[in-house]
């Protein structure tokens, strides 16, 4: 069995390192599963939406469940010492007001509801309440992980204050801009990580560097797939595909008279890697059939495991809301090897 495919069974054959993670704004724990098949333990999590909570709790059984914002988790009295002496403090503060995509600039600063939550907030903020608990916590390494746009253009600004809040508690940081096509991850999804280590400790530096061969759709893809209905617009457009297009979008714009629409939807083709997985929005469409791709293929492309339960909620959003596991499980080994294994020598 390849590496990217796997199931949660597997983790009782993983060696452990003795090494102790929490994860913040936890999701699916995809980052979760990276570090448990990398042998750490992750002894628990912090998850402000009940649904999503509840499919972490099903799948992770943590030994410490915070089912609430990291605002108010930050605030308790009553924390266990376990988590004053942990080796990882883990986080994926949401990052849609960075990304890539639409207004973005326009969103900064303003309050709004997320998806994870019931309240709103202002989501700039919510990597600073992280680092608050941080600072609380203490651990020996801090990694957060985020999209790509928060190292462009104007949130370059962004990025220095979360660097310089990050020295003023006492650590040290670096940035990585990393591609999961890299690491074992069959999908072209860069992301930033910051690896922030705490400065009482004298840690070198890590060095992440990731060349693995790129894995392409025809190698992963699933037999099955979720046929498109004929007597949509989508399928219409399907059957005027060339092999230039690589995503519907280019299918419109070539056959409408320039039209631009559907640019999210991206074609599987064989030959090519799969695109990042969006949390929302049409699944990736596949080019050889008529029809959308699997969960299986979308569970694959975002290395879950096989036997992840999803508690009838959409794959599509728990997966692309994750870190891919196989990624975190990359970073996590060398996290390991060049870092935590130093201190015990």
């Amino acid at each position: 069995m390849k590496e990217y495919e796997w199931n949660l069974k597997d983790l009782k054959n993983i060696p452990k390192n003795n090494y102790k993670v929490f994860s913040c704004f936890a999701c699916g724990g995809g980052s979760s599963m990276g570090y448990k098949l990398a042998g750490y333990e992750v002894i628990g999590d912090c998850e402000i939406d009940k649904k999503i909570n509840n499919i972490y709790v099903k799948n992770h059984h943590p030994k410490y469940n915070y089912c609430m914002g990291i605002q108010k988790m930050k605030q308790l009295s009553n924390l266990p010492d376990e988590l004053y002496n942990l080796d990882v403090l883990d986080g994926s503060p949401p990052c849609s007001t960075f990304s890539m995509a639409g207004q973005r600039e326009e969103n900064w600063g303003k309050s709004k509801k997320f998806r994870e939550g019931q309240t709103k907030q202002v989501l700039d903020d919510l990597f600073f309440e992280f680092i608050d608990l941080a600072e609380i916590l203490k651990p020996k390494i801090v990694i957060a992980e985020n999209v790509k746009g928060l190292v462009m253009g104007n949130a370059k600004g962004y990025v220095n204050m979360i660097v310089k809040r990050f020295n003023e508690i006492g650590y040290n940081v670096q940035l990585f801009l990393l591609n999961a096509a890299r690491m074992g991850v069959p999908q072209r999804r860069e992301r930033v990580f910051f690896i922030a280590t705490n400065k009482k400790f004298n840690f070198s530096k890590i060095k992440l560097e990731f060349n693995e061969a790129p894995i392409k759709y025809g190698e992963i893809k699933d037999n099955e797939y979720r046929p498109l209905n004929k007597d949509t617009m989508t399928y219409e457009r399907w059957k005027k595909r060339i092999a230039s297009d690589v995503k519907l979008s280019d299918t419109i714009k070539r056959t409408e008279n320039g039209k631009n629409s559907c640019f999210n939807t991206q074609y599987l083709k064989d030959e090519r890697i799969p695109a990042t997985i969006a949390a929302g929005g049409s699944p990736p469409l596949r080019y050889d059939v008529p029809g959308y791709a699997s969960d299986k293929d979308l569970i694959t492309m975002q290395t879950f495991p096989q036997d992840y339960d999803f508690m009838g909620m959409n794959a599509q959003y728990i997966c692309g809301m994750s870190v891919p596991p196989i990624m975190m499980k990359k970073i996590a080994e060398q996290v390991k090897i060049q870092l935590l294994d130093k201190i015990n020598r």
